[in-house]
């Protein structure tokens, strides 16, 4: 499978909506038809899959047809894409504070 390209601002987009984080951690417990995931969420089936739509251009899940059902994955690329923006900005940051700390304690 090729590798997925992530744009990380697309993926911070989509996980600033309640829904569908709802969506991502539902999703991340294994693969999910659409309609089970729509099922327990207080919105229409067409909104589920506008939410997934973001989610999947996102990179953050993936959904495959087969015959009349579609199923939803979780994408690790996208959640691993997150999780180094944040590890780098919090490296970035410790730096930092290490560096004030360094000055505050000089004499």
């Amino acid at each position: 499978m090729p590798r997925l390209k992530v744009d990380i601002g697309q993926v911070f987009h989509a996980l600033g909506d309640p829904t569908r984080r709802a969506i991502v951690q539902k999703v991340s417990e294994g693969p999910i038809s659409v309609s089970r995931l729509a099922e327990p969420l207080s919105i229409t089936l067409a909104a589920v899959v506008q939410h997934l739509q973001v989610l999947e251009e996102s990179g953050l899940i993936r959904t495959e047809k087969l015959g009349r059902v579609r199923t939803c994955r979780i994408e690790p690329a996208g959640l691993s894409a997150a999780e180094r923006w944040i590890r780098d900005r919090r490296s970035e940051w410790e730096r930092k504070l290490d560096r004030l700390g360094d000055l505050l304690a000089e004499p």
